[in-house]
């Protein structure tokens, strides 16, 4: 492992079936990081390895007990039990689920996070890497569409087969590009799936239509009220947005304004 990166095992490795490994990152809406904190905690899964790296932002995180730490990336682990929270049958694909503190500052640490992230996952014999993330439109959406790419063609025809639209053309930025690049030059599969957002809100609706579609391609049921709930709260904060925008007399303008950056990032492909 390259100096720039510490891991440090914080349970035994258990035995896991052909898990796959979900990612969700800090990002525009935090639509990554939202998702897959919902399923820590709704899957009560368990800390396994915490990743430190020299390029994460220069602080320090307050945790909810009162202590301080470094930022960092932690992967957590659920084995299946075979039943969903529902009691309906779920798969048999164990999970990894990676959540963090920050993104790396630098190109350099992006690279070499991703490289590490993607050994752990051969060794721990991931059958797929997932990362969910944002496709930034600059509107306001009442129904996100959620959108993938893949390391693959095959994983394509999967997820198509389930009507999930496949992108083809841009770039994604970030950690959740990095890792499914990484994944390609490993041979392992991976998948982004990606849902529309603003970019101007923490947007738990969009975190709410990436996590439904994970959900199904990975064959788990989970309770999603708290989320939905975070979802309404989304709404909330837009139309008292839109409401404060009206008041101002700005709308016209503001429309103009988003609709000219949706332009130039449906120009350059920006997705994050």
């Amino acid at each position: 492992m390259h100096e720039y990166i510490k891991v440090v095992y914080v349970d035994d490795l258990p035995r896991l079936n052909e898990p796959y490994m979900i990612c969700g990152f800090p990002g525009s809406g935090y639509v990554g990081k939202l998702a897959v904190e919902h399923l820590v905690q709704e899957l009560r899964a368990k800390p396994l390895i915490d990743i430190y790296s020299y390029s994460f932002p220069p602080q320090v995180v307050i945790r909810q007990n009162g202590t301080v730490e470094l930022m960092r990336n932690t992967i957590y682990y659920w084995q299946s039990s075979g039943k969903g929270n529902d009691g309906n049958s779920n798969g048999t694909n164990d999970l990894l689920l990676l959540t963090a503190d920050a993104q790396p500052l630098t190109p350099e640490g992006g690279h070499l996070l991703a490289e590490a992230i993607i050994d752990i996952v051969g060794r721990l014999n991931a059958k797929m890497v997932f990362t969910l993330a944002a496709y930034i439109t600059g509107v306001f959406m009442d129904k996100p569409r959620v959108y993938a790419t893949a390391t693959t063609t095959d994983v394509i025809e999967w997820f198509k087969s389930r009507g999930i639209a496949t992108m083809d053309g841009g770039s994604i930025t970030g950690m959740n590009g990095l890792l499914l690049g990484m994944a390609r030059l490993k041979g392992i599969k991976g998948v982004c799936l990606l849902a529309e957002t603003s970019g101007y809100v923490v947007d738990a609706k969009a975190s709410q239509a990436v996590l439904k579609s994970l959900l199904e391609l990975v064959n788990i049921s989970i309770d999603m009220s708290s989320l939905e709930k975070r979802a309404k709260d989304t709404e909330m904060i837009i139309k008292a947005l839109e409401q404060q925008v009206r008041r101002g007399g700005m709308g016209g303008i503001m429309q103009e304004q988003v609709r000219e950056e949706q332009d130039k990032d449906r120009e350059l492909g920006y997705i994050s």
